[in-house]
């Protein structure tokens, strides 16, 4: 397993069309969690505020997005066409990638973890 510093690193890895893909999910996260700051976990890309709110990872077949186990119940009703497990979604390579649904489970993660720093 190769120990990634940065998501830079991580994104270059991978040929031209994935790290457009993977660059657009970083946006996309980054808009939707501005005061989050980037790290490497687990060997994955993560974004944390507070604690880590979401982490995403490129596999053969998919694109994996970890919102934790509340990110995943909070949209399950809109999961259904994703295979998904506890803590993850699998976002199939072959359909278009729902960075917009990205968008809102991460600004979930933002206000589940503010909420939780208020108490």
């Amino acid at each position: 397993m190769v120990n990634y510093t940065t998501i830079d690193e991580y994104i270059a890895q991978f040929p031209a069309d994935m790290q457009k893909i993977l660059t657009k999910v970083r946006k996309t996260i980054h808009k939707a969690a501005p005061k989050a700051a980037e790290k490497i976990s687990y060997s994955m890309p993560a974004f944390f505020q507070e604690k880590n709110l979401v982490y995403f990872a490129l596999m053969k077949h998919h694109l994996g997005f970890y919102p934790t186990s509340d990110g995943v119940a909070a949209f399950a009703d809109e999961l259904g066409a994703y295979k998904t497990s506890k803590g993850a979604i699998q976002f199939p390579l072959s359909k278009p990638i729902p960075y917009e649904l990205i968008a809102r489970i991460t600004a979930f993660r933002v206000e589940q973890v503010s909420k939780k720093q208020k108490k």
